[in-house]
């Protein structure tokens, strides 16, 4: 009998047969609150009637439409509609369907539109698990390890991990800059630079928010050399952290435009559990892409074009964004108030439904093991969490956007108890 692969390891034991909302059931209708939304892919929950609705109505149309064949109405409206929520200026969109791919493609645009082969990433960055994704991915070696060589021309930069550093966040990108000048000195001159690749989120790095000032360096220096600068906004995009775009918070003005990116990546809650994934960047820009060098089969597929339509309806009509900053807060806060507790849990961080503990051993290193513990005592109680951190000892929390007061409030309820028993 077929199987499938050994090496695909499940962090929880739970085999899902149905989800609504937050939760999932199981074949035995057992229900779990589900804090991990497929790694933050299910944005506006487990099956919402909207998106169900839409994908029902489309797959009664046209189920494939191969872009680069035939072009299809739910792609220009999807095209037309994403122009409403992107940065200004990026006006131009190629579409994939993995955030790994579109990693992939915004790679190439790079190097095609600068003539430079070379590009930088930073330290705890997770781009993706293909070949040039990997090669910019320093999340842990277990993404890169074994395959290469890699895809040559990617230089590392610190990330200003203040927690790790041991450093307040103002010294902590003082140090991040300060390091990107060497590096820029040392190892990838400004003039063999194509770009510059960054999370405004650790992801499987550790779920670090890069402190205000961070961004706003690179981008000083990306317009200092020519450089571009390239925000990998796969897990942050889509009102996941309190803004629609988690590079926003860098500006202090309510619509976060003082920071432009070149090019931005985006996928997971872009169509609630449908694959679809794209890049944005200037018409300009986007047209200095070689011919041939920008295509897929699946990439803009109708069924999942349907989808992220509805998700962007439902994240307006049901002001998702909005409710990811209010519930985001009273998760962190809860979060915290648990770890005042726990002598183990070291640090508490995140933004908005972007929320994780990281465990400590009492001489301050990391300790992956407490983190498992916790997390699959957190499973036994009903409650699905992830792991993640260079060293795994990080568990996250990653909430659909329509999560509760009253959901955030049982998930700490579970959390607690989850803590207390994997602390014994």
């Amino acid at each position: 009998m077929s199987q499938l692969s050994p090496v695909l390891k499940q962090a929880t034991p739970v085999v899902a047969v149905r989800g609504e909302g937050l939760h999932l059931y199981d074949a035995g209708g057992r229900r779990y609150l589900d804090f991990t939304s497929g790694v933050g892919v299910t944005s506006t929950g487990h099956c919402h009637p909207r998106v169900v609705e839409a994908v029902r109505e489309q797959a009664g149309r046209l189920i494939h439409g191969q872009y680069t064949t035939v072009l299809h109405d739910r792609l220009l409206t999807l095209t037309e509609r994403l122009g409403e929520v992107l940065p200004p200026g990026l006006d131009s969109l190629f579409y994939a369907t993995a955030g790994t791919e579109a990693v992939e493609a915004a790679l190439r645009l790079v190097r095609h539109a600068t003539g430079r082969q070379n590009v930088i990433v930073f330290e705890g960055s997770f781009h993706g698990r293909t070949m040039g994704a990997a090669s910019l991915t320093t999340a842990g070696t277990r993404f890169r390890a074994g395959i290469g060589p890699l895809v040559p021309g990617v230089a590392v930069a610190p990330f200003p991990a203040a927690f790790r550093l041991g450093l307040s966040e103002d010294e902590a990108v003082e140090h991040a800059l300060r390091g990107l000048d060497e590096v820029l000195a040392t190892v990838s001159a400004p003039a063999e630079t194509a770009a510059m690749f960054v999370e405004p989120v650790l992801g499987e790095g550790g779920y670090v928010p890069a402190p205000r000032g961070f961004l706003t360096g690179l981008r000083e220096r990306a317009d200092r050399h020519g450089i571009l600068l390239v925000l990998d906004e796969v897990q942050t995009g889509f009102g996941r952290t309190g803004r629609f775009w988690a590079h926003q918070y860098e500006d202090a003005r309510p619509n976060g435009e003082g920071l432009r990116p070149d090019v931005l990546i985006t996928a997971k809650g872009l169509a609630s559990g449908f694959p679809l994934s794209a890049i944005a960047a200037p018409a300009e820009l986007m047209g200095r892409a070689w011919p041939g060098s920008q295509g897929g089969t699946y990439g803009g597929n109708p069924v999942a074009c349907a989808a992220a339509l509805a998700t962007l309806d439902v994240l307006r009509e049901e002001r998702l964004v909005e409710n990811a900053a209010e519930q985001g807060e009273r998760l962190l806060a809860g979060l915290r108030a648990v770890a005042a507790g726990a002598p183990g849990i070291a640090d508490v961080r995140g933004l908005g439904l972007m929320a994780a503990s990281e465990f400590c051993r009492p001489d301050g290193s990391p300790d992956p093991e407490a983190a498992r513990r916790v997390q699959q005592a957190a499973a036994e109680h009903g409650l699905l969490l992830l792991p993640c951190g260079i060293h795994l000892n990080v568990v996250r929390m990653i909430p659909a956007l329509v999560v509760t007061a009253g959901q955030v409030d049982e998930a700490l309820e579970l959390w607690a108890k989850a803590v207390a028993a994997g602390s014994r």
